[in-house]
């Protein structure tokens, strides 16, 4: 994955999570191109309006909670605002977007888990851009972290790294595994 210096805005991470949503809507539904494009500014705009007090590049776990999008027996109330806004109840909005759907929306970092036990998968990524350094500096590179400067020392661990570092909330599952041979 690629790792891009960012600054902090949160314009990159809201447009992360809205695509990773607005994707459901556009496979599962029988929702138009112009429905899912209103779908997707609702959203934008609800998300970067609810967030714009609790976005904290400089400590990004610090309102992780807030800014966490969750889909389970209670729709997320800006998910079903935003599908309001289109015509879909928030029973549709169940049978299209995945059932047990966590998404955090974080400084430098998206990611989701669906189920409770599932794994976290990254959607979006970056490092911020160490102070005095212009971002377009940092970009040539794929990791982000070998520009000019000396190289980036990553010391930060994202919030879901927490969350696994300090133990799960739930007990696992346990799974038989079966291997079929022919």
């Amino acid at each position: 994955m690629h790792t891009l210096c960012a600054r902090g805005t949160m314009k990159p991470e809201i447009t992360a999570a809205v695509g990773f949503l607005s994707r459901f809507l556009r496979v599962k539904g029988h929702v138009n191109d112009r429905q899912v494009q209103t779908f997707s500014q609702s959203l934008q705009d609800i998300l970067a309006e609810q967030y714009k007090h609790h976005w904290f590049p400089d400590r990004p776990c610090k309102g992780s909670g807030y800014r966490c999008i969750r889909i389970n027996h209670k729709m997320d109330p800006l998910v079903g605002q935003a599908g309001q806004r289109i015509g879909l109840t928030i029973q549709q909005l169940y049978l299209l977007l995945p059932s047990e759907l966590t998404l955090w929306v974080d400084p430098f970092e998206v990611s989701y888990r669906i189920g409770e036990d599932g794994s976290i998968c990254v959607l979006y990524e970056s490092q911020p851009c160490p102070p005095g350094v212009p971002a377009a500096a940092m970009a040539g590179s794929p990791s982000g972290n070998s520009g000019p400067m000396s190289p980036m020392v990553d010391s930060h661990i994202s919030c879901k790294e927490e969350l696994m570092v300090l133990g799960r909330t739930s007990p696992s599952k346990a799974y038989n595994m079966m291997t079929v041979s022919s």
